[in-house]
Formats: structure tokens, sequence, C-alpha cells
């Protein structure tokens, strides 16, 4: 999980993205919220736990590409179940003109953990999920037994 592993995508470039940004490049709070389908609550809240600094143009935040890229980073970490706390290590390490071994050992050693505790989610859920059929498969076949036959018509 590094920033530059986010921009893969993009050209490469020979200058921190960052540092390069223009007035066409920032987005207000609402397009982020409905880009990213959050709300603007949330991102206030990223941004109070020091996860995002948007730039200020009096009332109004504006997001960088960097800040986008964070905020992917942010979403993708919440959504394969890392904390909020996990997920801010992980960003704070990151050094644009550095190698980012430190940042990406943390990852390897957090997503392993996060794939652990997962594995054993699931392996929960499908215990979970065979009892749960069998009490199924149990109940309608006393539903069934249980059912009054038709009575033939008198004729």
């Amino acid at each position: 999980m590094t920033m530059k592993l986010m921009k893969a995508d993009k050209p490469a470039a020979t200058h921190d993205a960052a540092n390069d940004e223009t007035a066409d490049e920032l987005a207000r709070i609402g397009e982020i919220a409905k880009k990213y389908g959050v709300t603007l609550r949330t991102l206030r809240f990223y941004e109070d736990k020091g996860l995002l600094s948007p730039k200020r143009d009096g009332a109004t935040r504006l997001y960088t590409r960097r800040e986008e890229v964070r905020l992917k980073l942010i979403l993708l970490g919440r959504k394969v179940g890392f904390s909020l706390r996990d997920v801010k290590q992980m960003l704070d390490l990151y050094e644009p003109q550095g190698s980012n071994v430190k940042q990406l050992r943390l990852a390897l050693d957090k997503s392993e953990k996060q794939l652990g505790r997962l594995n054993k989610q699931r392996q929960a859920i499908d215990e979970a999920i065979g009892e749960l059929t069998e009490v199924m498969t149990v109940v309608r076949e006393r539903l069934a037994e249980a059912r009054p036959m038709p009575v033939a018509a008198n004729g």
C-alpha cells in the first residue's frame, strides 16, 4: 500500500506530483465525497484524525491529487479491515523521494496479519452457513410432514 503503487497507471514523472498542482487539479470536498461515495462528515473525520490534509481557500476544502490518493488508500485499508490507526501508520511512513522500504515492510506485516484474521472469519462464516443450511433442511422436512393432506372432494 504505497502511493507509488496507486499511481502505477499514470505516466512516470521525474518529480513529486504533489508539488506540481495547478488550480484545475483541485477538487472541492463535495466533488470528492461524490466521486468516492463517502459523506462530507467522513472526509472531515479523516481530516480531524490527520489522515487527510486538504488545502483551504477560506472555509472551502480543496483536495489535491495527493489527497485523493491518500483517500483511496484509506478506503482500501478500511475495505480490507485495517483500523484507521493502521492506515495512518502506513501513510505516515510514505516518503516521496525515498525507497519506502519501512512503509512496505509495515504494510506487508499488517497485511499478513489481517489476511490471517480474514481467513479465520471466512472459516467461521463457512461453518455458520453449513449449520444454518442443515437447520433449514430439518425445518423444511418438518413443515412438509406437518402439512395436512388435501381432502378429496366427494362427488
